[in-house]
């Protein structure tokens, strides 16, 4: 069977199990947990990935299958980016069809925007590269890559049935927000209860899941590590197999947990929010 015709039967697989399983879009909010702002339109969105029969059989299509692979795969394929264990699917669960993982349906619409952490408007390229240098621990693809294309590819697949200006109801993580003080000591305790299996007790993954902390997770200037973008990750998803099984005092503290051991620096974040606006969590 070629890698085409696999390719294609992982991807119908992942599409089918998530329209399938799909449950009521819960609107997030803060911008770098890729929240909704207040200038989009609304529509009555439905969470609708294409059926992989409609990746075309051209170039395009090509560049498709290629981002697809890129997302689930990135330390095969994106290797010579990556700075740590990571794939782009251990945060956009199931190559971004997870409607509680920062799904990529509909995101292609929402760029170009301007982005308060950068300071300044930002393509989809742009963003997706910012994942790579911070998430992934990386560096950015170049613009002319044909991978990067192939990212950009994928997610403007996924964004095909949204108008250009919609409102994206499902557009990052659900938010969860709570007065409770997140403790780490706590959360050390909910870690080894319910996270240690997959992640390891040190914190440095498992064939089953990556790292969360350490040289080989996501460095200090990623989303995730923010206490209350890894917390509304953890309630809305983890642990996997059998989620929704954290209180939300759990997923706070916990995260806290995690987002207090020792990870990767991330040198260019001393141009981060430079006209201000920076998230109380912020952990610089």
């Amino acid at each position: 069977m070629g890698t085409r015709s696999v390719a294609n039967i992982v991807l119908a697989g992942v599409v089918l199990m998530m329209i399938g399983c799909v449950p009521p879009p819960r609107v997030t909010g803060s911008e770098d947990s890729v929240g909704r702002t207040n200038t989009e339109s609304t529509i009555n969105a439905l969470f609708a990935p294409p059926s992989p029969e409609t990746i075309p059989g051209d170039l395009r299509g090509e560049q498709i299958r290629l981002g697809y692979k890129m997302v689930v795969d990135t330390q095969e394929y994106g290797k010579r980016y990556v700075g740590n264990a990571l794939n782009c699917t251990n945060c956009h669960l199931d190559a971004g069809l997870n409607p509680n993982a920062a799904p990529f349906v509909g995101i292609s619409v929402l760029y170009p925007q301007y982005r308060e952490r950068a300071g300044r408007q930002m393509t989809l390229a742009d963003r997706v590269n910012e994942c790579f240098e911070r998430s992934m621990n990386g560096k950015p693809l170049p613009s002319e890559s044909v991978k990067l294309t192939g990212i950009v590819a994928y997610i403007e697949w996924l964004s095909q049935s949204m108008p250009a200006g919609s409102a994206v109801p499902w557009r990052g993580i659900p938010l969860l927000t709570s007065t409770h003080q997140p403790d780490p000591l706590i959360g050390k305790k909910v870690y080894e209860q319910k996270c240690v299996f997959c992640h390891g007790s040190d914190g440095q993954g498992t064939m089953a899941a990556p790292p969360v902390w350490g040289p080989r997770s996501y460095n200090i200037g990623a989303d995730m590590a923010r206490i209350s973008v890894a917390a509304s990750f953890i309630k809305a998803n983890m642990p996997r197999g059998w989620g929704w099984t954290v209180s939300d005092d759990e997923a706070f503290d916990v995260a806290a947990y995690i987002n207090t051991q020792p990870r990767p620096d991330f040198p260019a974040k001393i141009h981060d929010w430079p006209k201000g606006g920076k998230p109380a969590d912020v952990p610089y």
